[in-house]
């Protein structure tokens, strides 16, 4: 079928290719070469979709067995006895004998069954300089089919050095760059496996307006169809057996595991519930279990029946089959997108049964990452799915969810490391049952430090299972966890826009939203902060993923600070500079830093599921010299790749005690509003005289409202007093009186710290000497 069809530029240039009669050597890039054995490949492959990149100057010479390939910045040696790149000569000096010492961790295909940390993948990126990327096993692409490949080696070598960024902008060029994703996925997700009636459905949404708490994904799992449906359609409902020991387990336990019809009992009139959803600011994406295929009593049987060539009236099973064309057509044309039309925006492909398919060597959950992709940009959307990891390559298919996630401080703690180093191999939008899924124990401390991770993390998407008393809503939380909870989920909301330009980098550059520090930062001190990441351009975020210690209300967690940075807390406004520290936060903060010049666009405000264009903006803004790109065209469609976009490029520079913005507009100006107000916060000012060279509708001593029209302007604060930590004495009072204890004991223990703030914390138990030591570090 024509909508499966890929376009990709899979032949290599053959001005970069040396061969002999059964390997053949591709040089890609400087840093890149393909090492081919056996059937040589020219077609697209599940992982790899281009392979022209134009011509990247090496010389080849010959010495016995072995094929040297020299480029400008690297020297590959193939064995031809061997039939195998040997060693590698980096520009740095290096020779590379040892391809898989030093890889860095890539990541996994779901978390599943999992409580804590777990081994990750590999991936294309090593401390040792080279990684390799093997697709030996990947099926081609001909045409619309996937067909097995002859027997074969087919490996990439990536020799980037500690050029990590290099290597994953090559990897999306040789397998496709990641889509852009519609606005409002970067909003808030609500999603539970839970038998809601349409009712409670409809209450649910509306409390979270009423409550102002912003949603602007509302998912429906498995029961939006039937899944009782021994009980209602009889025994000849059961799926047929398979020899999948997970299908028999899963058929025997739920039989309506699969299921496309709407189960009337809960949704009496699904469309009017759609509708309320769409009118509302809510995108709705259901759950799918394809694996049982279309049996008889769906809505639709009759019609797949027609189109796949089966009589109705033997109320056979149509089986799900990845191999029939047929099917895959009644597959979408007749089951999925008239669903879509209704106001199913997108779908979650809940794949768990394994990696078998009809189509031999086929892994099912990439093949329905791919089809349900290429179907809906068919349709003229941006293509969207939830779904799990299936690959080198399904960053393609965004957006991915990591499985049932444990309720656990123990799963907490990993996520974040899982999460960055998928960077690794390309695969950025990571979603996470936030808040936990199923196990575990009911800890409103856990679930109010997972939402905050959530909200700085790629995709914060609350989920649970259907047991009455694990429901993530805030208001199910103790009344201090529930405000903060619903501050942080309008806190997300407002950072769209900012989320939203990181994402076009993504899309265009290949910069993740969260990336290791090891990216930026050729520090060994890098690797070692495995919590710690990059979030977007201008923050860095270490989230806390361990209890409050009752005595002094503060957890903890390890922060670096690269050499010649200052990083200032968004929340608390602490500013360090550089060095490593164990730092201390209550409840209610989340370490969040903001670098030196960073510029922040946030919506104004976050009470409702808007996201339109001429929304107020507030930027923040800290002291330093920086820039930062505001991305902005219709949100949802591709009228993007025709151009219809804006990037507004922001500039700040710092001379002295003057802090200059400049705003400059570029591109489609049709997408921007006719005018808009926007606020420029100098977050890190006290005070200064403010100007501006657009017209002013409001000012204050660090801040000024401005009436935008979508044409260039400035900002000057001049004269500007900075803020700066506290004195150490008044920073230590404030701390140690929120210490928990006998007020006596305490006084005694504590007195010596406020009359010599710099005294001594040896003899201290842990707990309090390490709140002690952070204040010391940095006030004055």
């Amino acid at each position: 079928m024509d909508r499966f069809l890929v376009k990709t530029d899979s032949k290599s240039n053959e001005k970069q290719i040396v061969a002999g009669d059964d390997w053949r050597l591709t040089v890609l890039t400087p840093y890149m070469l393909r090492a081919e054995t056996g059937a040589f490949c020219d077609e697209a492959t599940q992982c790899v979709w281009y392979r022209d990149f134009g011509d990247a100057n090496f010389t080849a010479k010959r010495d016995g067995n072995t094929i040297e390939i020299k480029t400008e910045k690297t020297t590959f040696y193939f064995d031809v006895s061997k039939k195998k790149v040997v060693r590698v000569a980096l520009s740095d000096g290096r020779v590379v004998k040892n391809f898989r010492k030093g890889m860095l961790p890539g990541t996994r295909r779901t978390l599943d069954m999992t409580d804590g940390k777990v081994r990750l993948g590999g991936s294309v990126v090593s401390r040792g300089g080279v990684a390799v990327l093997d697709d030996s096993g990947s099926l081609v692409l001909k045409g619309d089919k996937v067909e097995q490949r002859e027997k074969c080696s087919d490996r990439y070598y990536f020799a980037y050095g500690s050029d990590y960024r290099g290597a994953i902008r090559d990897l999306y060029r040789l397998t496709g760059f990641t889509p852009l994703l519609p606005k409002f996925t970067l909003g808030n997700w609500w999603s539970r496996y839970k038998a809601y009636t349409q009712d409670e459905y409809r209450s649910l949404m509306q409390t979270f307006i009423d409550r102002k708490v912003p949603i602007t994904v509302a998912t429906i799992d498995m029961d939006w169809h039937w899944v009782d449906v021994v009980r209602r359609f009889g025994k000849d409902a059961l799926a047929k057996p398979t020899d999948n020991l997970v299908d028999r387990v899963v058929y025997a336990s739920i039989p309506g595991w699969t299921g496309y019809s709407w189960n009337t009992e809960l949704f009496p009139d699904y469309r009017a519930l759609l509708d309320y959803l769409n009118d509302s600011g809510f995108n709705v994406t259901l759950n799918l279990h394809p694996a049982q295929g279309v049996r008889y009593f769906e809505d639709m049987y009759k019609d797949v029946c027609a189109v796949c060539g089966v009589d109705p009236s033997t109320r056979e099973p149509v089986c799900f089959s990845l191999g029939d064309e047929k099917y895959l057509k009644a597959y979408f044309d007749v089951i999925h997108r008239p669903y879509q039309r209704e106001g199913v925006r997108f779908w979650w492909i809940d794949w768990q049964q394994g990696k078998r398919s009809d189509v031999k060597g086929l892994d099912p959950l990439w093949a329905l990452n791919h089809y349900h992709t290429l179907d809906m940009r068919d349709e003229g959307k941006r293509a969207l799915i939830l779904s799990r990891y299936a690959g080198i390559g399904s960053h393609r298919y965004p957006i991915g969810f990591s499985g049932d996630s444990a309720m656990t401080w123990r799963t907490l703690d990993f996520q974040p490391y899982m999460t960055s180093s998928a960077t690794n191999v390309g695969y950025t939008w990571w979603s996470h049952d936030i808040g936990g899924h199923h196990m575990g124990y009911k800890d409103d401390e856990l679930y109010l430090r997972w939402l905050q991770f959530g909200v700085f993390s790629p995709i914060n998407r609350l989920h649970s299972t259907s047991n009455e008393f694990m429901g993530k809503e805030p208001w199910k939380t103790k009344k201090e966890v529930c405000r903060t909870a619903e501050e942080y989920l309008r806190l997300r909301h407002r950072m769209i826009p900012y989320i939203y330009s990181i994402n076009y980098l993504t899309h265009t550059r290949g910069l993740a939203l969260c990336e290791p520090m090891y990216y930026s930062y050729d520090d060994e001190r890098a690797y070692k902060v495995r919590n710690q990441y990059a979030f977007g351009t201008q923050l860095v975020v270490a989230p806390i993923t361990e209890k409050t210690d009752k005595r002094t209300n503060l957890a903890s967690t390890s922060l670096w600070v690269p050499d010649g940075e200052v990083y200032t807390d968004v929340f608390t406004g602490r500013k360090y500079g550089a060095g490593e520290y164990e730092i201390y936060r209550d409840l209610e903060d989340m370490p969040v830093f903001a670098k030196k010049g960073s510029i922040i666009p946030l919506y104004k405000d976050a009470t409702d599921n808007g996201m339109a264009a001429d929304k107020p903006l507030e930027v923040w803004l800290y002291a330093g010299d920086g820039d930062f790109g505001l991305y902005e065209d219709d949100g949802d469609t591709l009228e993007f790749e025709k151009g219809k976009y804006c990037v507004s490029g922001f500039s700040l520079r710092q001379d002295g005690n003057d802090l200059t913005l400049s705003v400059t507009v570029n591109g489609d100006k049709s997408v921007l509003p006719a005018k808009r107000q926007i606020t420029l916060v100098f977050r890190d000012v006290d005070g200064a005289k403010i100007t501006s060279t657009a017209k002013v509708v409001a000012s204050g001593a660090n801040s000024v409202t401005v009436e935008w029209d979508g044409e260039d302007f400035s900002v000057r604060a001049s004269g500007c007093t900075f803020t700066h930590n506290p004195p150490l004495k008044e920073a230590l009072t404030d701390l140690i009186s929120g210490f928990q204890g006998n007020n006596f004991k305490k006084a005694a223990t504590f007195r010596r710290f406020l009359q010599d703030p710099a005294a001594s914390v040896s003899g201290l138990k842990r707990c309090f000497a390490g709140p002690i030591k952070e204040l010391q570090a940095i006030c004055r």
